[in-house]
């Protein structure tokens, strides 16, 4: 067994077991640099790119602060959609094994009664979206008094107009020794203004793209006409051990496509921004599983989708732009594991790929079909 990163091994015991259990090697650049700024108390401002392990960069130090004897919140995580709030739910289980630690996950279109008999059990870390838990707080059945820590995940997504007024009137429930913590994968000038003004003096902290961890993901591209797109999908999902994660921009595109290839006997799911809560839960069950080899998505369902062992990400439309790109792509190969991102383009659009690829100094391979594998187009 190799040695515990330092900063695992000045962790708690049930910290330790878990991270030997997780097979994980040593910690993301992200967590190095976090980790120490969060115990030492500072309010924090992070940005690191998706796929970088930012989730423990938060949770491991919080977890410690939190006290197994107080049976109320202490610790509350807000995020912008119930399928991160669900994942983080999972993280926190997972990471408090063995620590008396419980954590409860509340999200909007959930039933109400059920939730509020997690409350009865006296959790300690909260997961939450920003309008269920400030409806908790309002009807008096979420104390906020003794919360010592506030993080905002995906925090581009939450410090914007819609959610601001609910999130400055969670964090004015709090007492002011409190701690808060923004991350993203990308803090654009607006939301690190509007962040401030609810945090105290907080420590900046950026990982570029240079520093991520490095796992071995290949790009590859098709270049077909148009109409053939949906020819190039089916046979990516006939591909051995593939699980993949494939974007479209148009819903009723989507529709469109989902109807063809379900006709060809390919069992996929979709997602999008209007997929109800039953169906959303199916799909990624079914991929998770792998009981279906892809999920057709857009850009807004797959917001904070953390998938294990997504093999592929697959942009069937081309991103708009080179963020879009980097959050599609940052599906696969997370944390140091492989993966590909294969883009299926025009002619028109290889260019524009290829000048995206120039920027970001990735290498991008031209593939085709060959007896049911991709090879090298020559």
């Amino acid at each position: 067994m190799s040695e515990l990163p330092a900063l695992v091994n000045d962790r708690k015991p049930y910290i330790q077991e878990v991270w030997k259990k997780s097979g994980f090697g040593q910690l993301t650049p992200i967590q190095t640099k976090a980790i120490p700024v969060i115990v030492e108390g500072k309010d924090i401002m992070a940005e690191s790119p998706t796929g970088t392990g930012k989730t423990l960069a938060y949770l491991l130090p919080l977890l410690e602060k939190i006290d197994p004897e107080k049976k109320s919140p202490q610790a509350l995580i807000l995020a912008s959609s119930r399928e991160l709030v669900m994942q983080i739910n999972e993280e926190i289980r997972i990471w408090s094994e063995g620590s008396g630690i419980s954590g409860a996950a509340f999200i909007g279109g959930a039933n109400v009664k059920r939730q509020l008999d997690k409350l009865k059990k006296r959790p300690q870390v909260i997961a939450g979206t920003p309008g269920r838990i400030y409806e908790l707080i309002a009807q008096k059945k979420l104390k906020m008094h003794e919360v010592k820590t506030i993080v905002l995940d995906e925090g581009d997504q939450l410090i914007i107009p819609e959610h601001m007024g609910t999130i400055n009137n969670i964090i004015k429930t709090t007492l002011k020794d409190r701690q808060i913590m923004v991350f993203s994968a990308t803090l654009p000038e607006e939301t690190e203004k509007a962040a401030r003004g609810f945090m105290n003096e907080p420590e900046m902290i950026k990982v570029d793209k240079h520093e991520k961890m490095e796992s071995k993901v290949e790009h590859l591209y098709f270049v077909v006409e148009r109409r053939e797109k949906s020819k190039i999908l089916e046979k990516i999902t006939r591909l051995k051990d593939v699980k993949a994660l494939a974007f479209l921009n148009d819903i009723a595109e989507l529709s469109v496509l989902h109807e063809k290839l379900s006709y060809k006997g390919v069992e996929m799911g979709v997602l999008h921004g209007e997929s109800n809560k039953v169906d959303r839960e199916k799909a990624l069950r079914k991929l998770r599983s792998g009981k279906s080899p892809m999920l057709i998505a857009t850009d807004v369902a797959a917001r904070g989708l953390d998938i294990k062992g997504l093999t592929a990400v697959v942009h069937i439309d081309m991103a708009d732009n080179i963020e879009q790109y980097i959050h599609r792509s940052g599906r696969t190969g997370r944390a140091g594991a492989d993966g590909t991102v294969i883009s299926i383009v025009t002619e028109r659009e290889e260019r524009e790929l290829k000048k995206m690829a120039r920027e970001l100094e990735i290498p991008l391979t031209r593939v085709t079909f060959y007896g049911g594998n991709i090879v090298v187009d020559e």
